[in-house]
């Protein structure tokens, strides 16, 4: 099956896609930080590049988009039908990659998470919970905090990383 965009739409396309700074990314760190958590983002010198750094508590999280990550079982993780040679090689590269920075930051004695896009959009506050619970049960931390709605949520984000400017 050809591509039915033109060469010059599809590179617009793919100049959008952005690989920091994404809307999961915001989402999470919004309730994060909403939780009392101090962080610092893609934090060089670090395997990965981790898209969080908790270092109080020696955790890394890692936002991984569900098509770029080959996130098993999900709709947006089907491999183009085009170029396959090409994508193979890429997405297969992501993998391991992937692989190979996990196994490192946790021979350096960091904890790592890895969350999905499709999982932070649909389940935003279990997740920071999830966290929360993994990282404040090691500390014992008083828990305070005022957790916004989903769509509240989704909202802030998507006007955060600049989703509503349209520059089409």
């Amino acid at each position: 099956m050809t591509d039915k965009l033109t060469p010059q739409r599809r590179s617009w396309n793919m100049s959008r896609i952005r690989s920091a700074d994404t809307k999961p990314e915001i989402i999470l760190r919004s309730m994060l930080h909403r939780m009392g958590f101090r962080f610092r983002v893609h934090r060089r010198g670090l395997p990965g590049r981790p898209d969080i750094v908790l270092p109080k508590y020696r955790t890394v999280i890692f936002v991984h988009g569900c098509f770029w990550h080959q996130h098993p079982g999900c709709i947006e993780a089907v491999r183009p039908k085009t170029n396959t040679k090409y994508w193979t090689a890429k997405l297969d590269g992501n993998m391991k990659r992937d692989t190979k920075n996990f196994m490192a930051l946790r021979k350096e004695g960091w904890n790592v998470f890895r969350f999905w896009e499709c999982e932070i959009e649909k389940e935003p506050i279990r997740i920071a919970m999830q966290i929360s619970k993994e990282l404040r049960g090691v500390t014992g931390e008083p828990a305070e905090y005022i957790l916004p709605t989903r769509t509240a949520l989704l909202r802030a984000a998507q006007s955060r990383a600049g989703y509503n400017k349209k520059d089409r």
